[in-house]
């Protein structure tokens, strides 16, 4: 049995690093979503270090020790979205990347990211909203919460790319080496 020292050192420490996180968006109120996501940005260095399969045991893995050890459990399923999100988008990048002859692969993955955080978004906007938010929500108001989850979508997708490319770039060089 081969066993990839330095794949099981990063992905424990990003997994430990990813559970702490998960931990403070319970415990320090005001940066909850700046926690989830950065939590949530550490499955997709998983996914591109190594592949999709991986990063999904990585995730689930998170996601069980979150709900153990986190004391704000509603926050891991927001954490668990967010990680389903970045898992679908990094499957969807890698299929349109092995399907190099398919024409608009750029507009089908932003069309595709669109759709996924849709298909999680909505449901919980529309049948859950008293977990969202107190009182009686108008459709002109859930008009407004749907649009302000585009612009969330929007942020946290350019933060996620940004995070990716340029900060993980550097440490990944630190770690690994060149190439």
């Amino acid at each position: 049995m081969h066993v990839n020292t330095k794949k099981l050192a990063v992905s424990g420490l990003l997994m430990a690093l990813a559970v702490v996180l998960i931990i403070l968006s319970g415990v320090l109120d005001f940066n909850t979503l700046f926690f989830l996501a950065a939590a949530a940005f550490f499955v997709g260095i998983i996914i591109r270090e190594f592949n999709l399969r991986y990063g999904f045991a990585f995730f689930v893995g998170c996601l069980l020790l979150g709900f153990i050890l986190a004391p704000q459990k509603l926050y891991c399923i927001t954490y668990g979205m967010m990680g389903v999100y970045v898992l679908a988008v990094e499957g969807l990048w890698q299929y349109l990347g092995r399907h190099d002859r398919l024409k608009g692969r750029k507009l089908i993955f932003h069309i595709g990211k669109f759709v996924v955080f849709n298909l999680m978004y909505l449901p919980a906007l529309i049948l859950f909203p008293g977990l969202l938010f107190a009182g009686e929500i108008s459709g002109r108001m859930l008009l407004v919460f749907w649009l302000g989850g585009q612009a969330a979508l929007f942020v946290f997708d350019r933060a996620y790319e940004y995070f990716l490319i340029r900060m993980w770039g550097q440490i990944r060089e630190k770690l690994f080496g060149r190439g």
